[in-house]
Protein backbone atom coordinates (compact mmCIF):
# COMPACT_ATOMS: atom_id res chain seq x y z
CA UNK A 1 0.00 0.00 0.00
CA UNK A 2 1.26 3.46 -0.87
CA UNK A 3 1.78 6.10 1.79
CA UNK A 4 -1.52 6.94 3.45
CA UNK A 5 -2.13 10.43 4.78
CA UNK A 6 -5.17 11.92 6.41
CA UNK A 7 -8.09 13.09 4.31
CA UNK A 8 -7.60 16.64 5.58
CA UNK A 9 -3.91 16.64 4.71
CA UNK A 10 -4.49 15.24 1.23
CA UNK A 11 -7.28 17.71 0.48
CA UNK A 12 -5.08 20.58 1.65
CA UNK A 13 -2.50 19.62 -0.96
CA UNK A 14 -4.98 20.07 -3.82
CA UNK A 15 -4.92 23.10 -6.08
CA UNK A 16 -8.46 22.88 -7.50
CA UNK A 17 -7.98 23.74 -11.16
CA UNK A 18 -10.15 25.36 -13.83
CA UNK A 19 -8.09 26.97 -16.58
CA UNK A 20 -10.22 26.55 -19.70
CA UNK A 21 -10.71 29.50 -22.02
CA UNK A 22 -14.51 29.56 -21.85
CA UNK A 23 -15.07 29.51 -18.08
CA UNK A 24 -17.97 31.71 -16.97
CA UNK A 25 -18.18 33.60 -13.66
CA UNK A 26 -20.76 31.13 -12.33
CA UNK A 27 -18.34 28.28 -13.04
CA UNK A 28 -15.59 30.09 -11.15
CA UNK A 29 -17.84 30.75 -8.16
CA UNK A 30 -18.83 27.08 -8.09
CA UNK A 31 -15.15 26.11 -8.20
CA UNK A 32 -14.57 28.29 -5.15
CA UNK A 33 -17.52 26.77 -3.28
CA UNK A 34 -16.19 23.29 -4.00
CA UNK A 35 -12.68 24.19 -2.87
CA UNK A 36 -14.01 25.61 0.39
CA UNK A 37 -16.30 22.63 1.04
CA UNK A 38 -13.54 20.07 0.46
CA UNK A 39 -10.77 21.97 2.22
CA UNK A 40 -8.57 22.37 -0.84
CA UNK A 41 -5.53 24.64 -0.60
CA UNK A 42 -6.09 26.81 -3.64
CA UNK A 43 -8.18 27.49 -6.71
CA UNK A 44 -5.99 27.63 -9.83
CA UNK A 45 -7.48 30.03 -12.34
CA UNK A 46 -6.56 32.41 -15.13
CA UNK A 47 -5.75 35.97 -13.96
CA UNK A 48 -8.99 37.41 -15.34
CA UNK A 49 -10.91 35.42 -12.72
CA UNK A 50 -8.87 36.53 -9.69
CA UNK A 51 -11.27 39.23 -8.50
CA UNK A 52 -14.29 36.94 -8.84
CA UNK A 53 -12.54 34.24 -6.82
CA UNK A 54 -11.27 36.66 -4.18
CA UNK A 55 -14.81 37.85 -3.58
CA UNK A 56 -16.24 34.32 -3.53
CA UNK A 57 -13.56 33.19 -1.04
CA UNK A 58 -13.63 36.28 1.17
CA UNK A 59 -14.46 34.26 4.30
CA UNK A 60 -12.48 31.15 3.36
CA UNK A 61 -8.88 30.01 4.00
CA UNK A 62 -8.68 28.77 0.39
CA UNK A 63 -6.05 30.66 -1.60
CA UNK A 64 -6.56 32.29 -4.99
CA UNK A 65 -3.87 31.24 -7.45
CA UNK A 66 -3.22 32.99 -10.77
CA UNK A 67 -1.47 31.40 -13.76
CA UNK A 68 1.11 33.77 -15.28
CA UNK A 69 2.69 33.48 -18.74
CA UNK A 70 0.23 30.68 -19.28
CA UNK A 71 0.36 28.16 -20.85
CA UNK A 72 3.40 28.59 -23.13
CA UNK A 73 5.72 30.80 -21.11
CA UNK A 74 6.56 32.70 -24.26
CA UNK A 75 5.88 36.23 -23.09
CA UNK A 76 8.63 38.65 -22.18
CA UNK A 77 9.87 39.03 -18.65
CA UNK A 78 8.35 42.51 -18.59
CA UNK A 79 4.94 41.03 -19.44
CA UNK A 80 5.26 38.37 -16.76
CA UNK A 81 6.26 40.98 -14.19
CA UNK A 82 3.24 43.12 -15.05
CA UNK A 83 0.92 40.11 -15.01
CA UNK A 84 2.29 39.02 -11.63
CA UNK A 85 1.88 42.45 -10.07
CA UNK A 86 -1.57 42.91 -11.54
CA UNK A 87 -2.78 39.52 -10.27
CA UNK A 88 -1.44 40.24 -6.78
CA UNK A 89 -3.05 43.70 -6.72
CA UNK A 90 -6.36 42.09 -7.63
CA UNK A 91 -6.09 39.56 -4.81
CA UNK A 92 -3.96 36.58 -5.86
CA UNK A 93 -2.39 34.70 -2.93
CA UNK A 94 -0.25 32.49 -5.16
CA UNK A 95 1.41 32.84 -8.57
CA UNK A 96 2.18 29.87 -10.85
CA UNK A 97 4.31 31.13 -13.75
CA UNK A 98 5.66 29.27 -16.77
CA UNK A 99 9.39 29.59 -17.47
CA UNK A 100 10.67 30.72 -20.85
CA UNK A 101 11.34 27.23 -22.23
CA UNK A 102 13.10 28.54 -25.33
CA UNK A 103 15.63 30.43 -23.23
CA UNK A 104 16.25 27.28 -21.20
CA UNK A 105 16.84 25.24 -24.34
CA UNK A 106 19.18 27.96 -25.57
CA UNK A 107 21.12 27.36 -22.33
CA UNK A 108 20.51 30.96 -21.35
CA UNK A 109 20.51 30.09 -17.66
CA UNK A 110 21.13 33.68 -16.61
CA UNK A 111 17.79 34.61 -18.20
CA UNK A 112 15.99 31.78 -16.39
CA UNK A 113 17.52 32.91 -13.11
CA UNK A 114 16.67 36.57 -13.72
CA UNK A 115 13.09 35.66 -14.60
CA UNK A 116 12.73 33.45 -11.54
CA UNK A 117 14.36 35.96 -9.19
CA UNK A 118 12.24 38.83 -10.49
CA UNK A 119 8.92 37.04 -10.05
CA UNK A 120 9.92 35.46 -6.74
CA UNK A 121 10.96 38.87 -5.34
CA UNK A 122 7.65 40.46 -6.34
CA UNK A 123 5.77 37.62 -4.67
CA UNK A 124 7.91 37.59 -1.53
CA UNK A 125 7.44 41.33 -1.03
CA UNK A 126 3.68 40.77 -0.87
CA UNK A 127 3.82 37.48 1.07
CA UNK A 128 2.52 35.64 -2.00
CA UNK A 129 3.53 32.06 -2.82
CA UNK A 130 5.60 31.65 -6.00
CA UNK A 131 5.55 28.47 -8.09
CA UNK A 132 7.80 27.90 -11.10
CA UNK A 133 6.29 25.76 -13.87
CA UNK A 134 8.89 23.80 -15.82
CA UNK A 135 6.60 22.01 -18.33
CA UNK A 136 8.68 18.84 -18.02
CA UNK A 137 7.18 17.13 -21.07
CA UNK A 138 9.28 19.41 -23.28
CA UNK A 139 12.51 19.13 -21.26
CA UNK A 140 15.37 16.70 -20.96
CA UNK A 141 16.45 15.40 -17.58
CA UNK A 142 19.48 17.71 -17.69
CA UNK A 143 17.27 20.73 -18.39
CA UNK A 144 15.04 19.84 -15.46
CA UNK A 145 18.11 19.58 -13.26
CA UNK A 146 19.36 22.98 -14.45
CA UNK A 147 16.09 24.73 -13.58
CA UNK A 148 15.91 23.00 -10.21
CA UNK A 149 19.51 23.97 -9.42
CA UNK A 150 18.61 27.58 -10.18
CA UNK A 151 15.50 27.26 -8.01
CA UNK A 152 17.60 25.85 -5.19
CA UNK A 153 19.59 29.07 -5.30
CA UNK A 154 16.73 31.54 -5.85
CA UNK A 155 14.32 29.73 -3.51
CA UNK A 156 10.84 30.23 -4.93
CA UNK A 157 8.29 28.33 -2.86
CA UNK A 158 7.71 25.55 -5.40
CA UNK A 159 8.93 24.04 -8.62
CA UNK A 160 6.02 22.58 -10.57
CA UNK A 161 5.98 19.91 -13.26
CA UNK A 162 3.39 21.03 -15.78
CA UNK A 163 0.66 23.33 -16.99
CA UNK A 164 -1.68 20.50 -17.94
CA UNK A 165 -1.73 21.91 -21.48
CA UNK A 166 1.43 20.21 -22.76
CA UNK A 167 1.87 16.82 -24.38
CA UNK A 168 2.11 15.13 -20.99
CA UNK A 169 1.65 15.96 -17.33
CA UNK A 170 3.39 14.97 -14.12
CA UNK A 171 5.40 11.75 -14.03
CA UNK A 172 6.80 10.02 -10.98
CA UNK A 173 10.24 10.00 -12.59
CA UNK A 174 10.34 13.76 -12.93
CA UNK A 175 8.78 14.48 -9.54
CA UNK A 176 11.46 12.31 -7.92
CA UNK A 177 14.18 14.03 -9.97
CA UNK A 178 12.96 17.50 -9.05
CA UNK A 179 12.74 16.58 -5.37
CA UNK A 180 16.19 15.00 -5.47
CA UNK A 181 17.71 18.24 -6.78
CA UNK A 182 15.86 20.82 -4.67
CA UNK A 183 15.80 18.76 -1.48
CA UNK A 184 14.20 20.70 1.36
CA UNK A 185 15.07 24.10 -0.11
CA UNK A 186 12.01 24.23 -2.40
CA UNK A 187 8.76 22.26 -2.46
CA UNK A 188 7.50 20.31 -5.48
CA UNK A 189 4.07 20.58 -7.09
CA UNK A 190 2.88 17.79 -9.38
CA UNK A 191 0.28 18.84 -11.94
CA UNK A 192 -1.26 17.37 -15.06
CA UNK A 193 -2.82 13.92 -15.41
CA UNK A 194 -3.56 13.37 -11.71
CA UNK A 195 -7.06 11.94 -11.92
CA UNK A 196 -7.31 9.23 -9.26
CA UNK A 197 -6.32 8.48 -5.69
CA UNK A 198 -3.51 6.04 -6.47
CA UNK A 199 -1.80 8.57 -8.74
CA UNK A 200 -2.22 11.33 -6.16
CA UNK A 201 -0.73 9.20 -3.38
CA UNK A 202 2.13 8.09 -5.62
CA UNK A 203 2.98 11.72 -6.37
CA UNK A 204 3.02 12.50 -2.66
CA UNK A 205 5.23 9.50 -2.00
CA UNK A 206 7.58 10.71 -4.75
CA UNK A 207 7.98 14.05 -2.99
CA UNK A 208 5.14 16.34 -4.11
CA UNK A 209 3.50 18.51 -1.46
CA UNK A 210 0.98 20.11 -3.83
CA UNK A 211 -1.21 18.48 -6.47
CA UNK A 212 -2.65 20.50 -9.34
CA UNK A 213 -5.75 18.73 -10.60
CA UNK A 214 -9.27 19.25 -11.86
CA UNK A 215 -10.20 15.87 -10.34
CA UNK A 216 -9.74 16.81 -6.70
CA UNK A 217 -13.33 16.04 -5.76
CA UNK A 218 -13.20 12.58 -7.35
CA UNK A 219 -9.89 11.89 -5.59
CA UNK A 220 -11.25 12.79 -2.16
CA UNK A 221 -14.45 10.85 -2.78
CA UNK A 222 -12.32 7.83 -3.71
CA UNK A 223 -10.33 8.33 -0.50
CA UNK A 224 -13.56 8.31 1.50
CA UNK A 225 -14.69 5.05 -0.05
CA UNK A 226 -11.37 3.35 0.53
CA UNK A 227 -10.42 4.53 3.99
CA UNK A 228 -13.67 5.28 5.78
Amino acid sequence: MRVVISRECLANMVDHTLLKAYVMDDDVVELCKQADAYGFKMVAINPAAVEVCKKALADSPVHVGAAVGFPLGQTTLECKIFETRDAIEKGADEIDYVINIVQLKNKNYSYIKKEMQSIKDICAAKNVICKVILETCYLTGEEIIQVCEIAKEVKPDFVKTSTGFGTDGATLEYVRLMKQVVGDAVEVKAAGGIRDLDTALAMVEAGATRLGTSAGIAIIQEYDKRFK
